[in-house]
């Protein structure tokens, strides 16, 4: 008996983990209680028969909806891509057998004007090629080494260790950042690569007056209103912009078109991706809170966290979820469900505890029922699978050794992943 209460008081401080009915132990990292909602039925409709037809039609659209209201902002109509050109092509880079590929992508509304270059590198081969887009953090020249790569003129975050001060940035920064980017292996791999400086769309600081936002302001607005975009939808707005460049493009497979992204550039790819069905594959490389992670499991960066450190990066209106995540009226693993049947790929890093890498993992596991009724088959366990060891199913998932990072065995994986599904 003494043994029996023991347990039960060490239960009551831990916490138990209530999800969809799973039973998920605390040393798993769940120091709370919650429940999920249910991923077959309408946020505030009542539960439907389960089959994809009636999920597409009645679940998806209200989820998308309440995620657009509460946590990432409607994208105001009116505002499209005006152009695009190809700024400059050559076969002369310093990977073998590849077309270099720069294109301007220009918006103009109510008489204001924005630009991005979009950087690609392309197999050269016959038949059309799937390619790879997300955003790089600190320019397209940071990337690779190429000489002939542009410098973008934005707004830039400073970085001592990369040579970026004034908030701009110059020639210092060239090749800095490619340990990210194995463009060699991608290409070898018969992929191609796109890349967009994110802060020629948006810069990444709590002002509204610079980049999209301001195309789309009535007079005298000087910021979003409470239920629209912040930077994650502006960012995810832009890729579906990408997106309708790559149908155009004679050297794109416009069909197996990856959007992926690292960190809080990983929030913008599963974004992007239930917003734009076109998109055949989304990777989601360590994306934590506002990601893949479960809000309400307030592990690692929490919504009040998120909010107060990157208050641009929402709509106002999820700033009332702070400290009060159960009142969500949706959770990532429906932001996952909501890609299917399409392939998805989770990752986490065993350090990076501030993104939870369980929950990132849960989001996967309870978004595989809707990939179910497509016939697919998700994550089938509640259980992690161990460090270094993916799960390659329609929706994937790895944890590895090491810090939080995109790495040369992340993207090994992606381009597994990728290749599975496509060839």
């Amino acid at each position: 008996m003494k043994n029996a209460v023991s347990i039960l008081i060490l239960l009551l401080l831990c916490g138990s983990v209530s999800s969809q009915k799973d039973n998920i132990s605390a040393a798993k990292g769940a120091s709370v209680s919650y429940q999920l909602p249910d991923v077959f039925k309408a946020p505030g409709g009542k539960a439907i028969a389960k089959n994809h037809k009636k999920w597409e039609k009645k679940v998806r659209p209200t989820t998308l909806a309440l995620f657009e209201e509460q946590v990432y902002g409607k994208i105001p109509k009116g505002l499209i891509m005006t152009s695009f050109r190809i700024m400059e092509e050559s076969d002369a880079t310093p990977y073998a057998n590849c077309t270099r590929r720069q294109v301007e992508m220009l918006f103009e509304k109510n008489g204001k004007t924005l630009r991005a270059e979009m950087l690609m590198y392309l197999p050269k081969r016959e038949e059309k090629t799937p390619i790879f887009i997300g955003y790089n953090f600190f320019g397209n020249h940071t990337t690779t080494t190429d000489p002939e790569v542009f410098i973008s003129e934005s707004w830039s975050r400073n970085n001592a260790s990369f040579g970026i001060a004034n908030n701009q940035l110059s020639e210092k920064n060239r090749g800095v950042r490619v340990n990210r980017w194995p463009i060699e292996e991608i290409l070898k791999s018969g992929f191609g690569l796109a890349t967009i400086y994110y802060g020629d769309i948006d810069p990444d600081d709590d002002d509204f007056s610079n980049g999209v936002h301001p195309l789309l302001y009535a007079e005298g607005q000087t910021a979003p209103r409470n239920n629209e975009w912040g930077a994650i939808s502006a960012w995810a707005w832009a890729l579906c912009c990408a997106m309708d460049y790559m149908e155009t493009d004679p050297n794109v497979d416009a069909g197996k078109v990856i959007v992926m992204g690292h960190s809080r550039l990983g929030k913008v790819a599963l974004w992007a991706g239930a917003l734009d069905q076109r998109f055949a594959m989304v990777i989601s490389n360590e994306s934590g809170c506002g990601g893949a992670a479960l809000s309400r499991r307030r592990e690692g960066e929490t919504v009040e966290a998120i909010n107060t450190s990157f208050p641009h990066w929402f709509c106002t209106n999820f700033k009332a979820y702070n400290n009060n995540e159960d009142s969500l009226p949706v959770d990532q693993h429906q932001l996952i469900a909501m890609i299917a049947p399409r392939p998805v790929y989770i990752a986490s890093a065993q350090e990076d505890l501030w993104a939870d890498p369980f929950g990132e993992y849960l989001s996967g596991y309870h978004a595989s029922p809707v990939y179910k009724l497509f016939g697919k088959i998700g994550l089938t366990s509640a259980d992690m699978p161990p460090v270094n060891t993916p799960i390659m199913n329609q929706i994937g998932y790895h944890i590895r050794t090491g810090v939080h990072d995109i790495t040369l065995y992340d993207w090994q994986q992606f381009i597994r992943f990728a290749d599975y599904h496509f060839k």
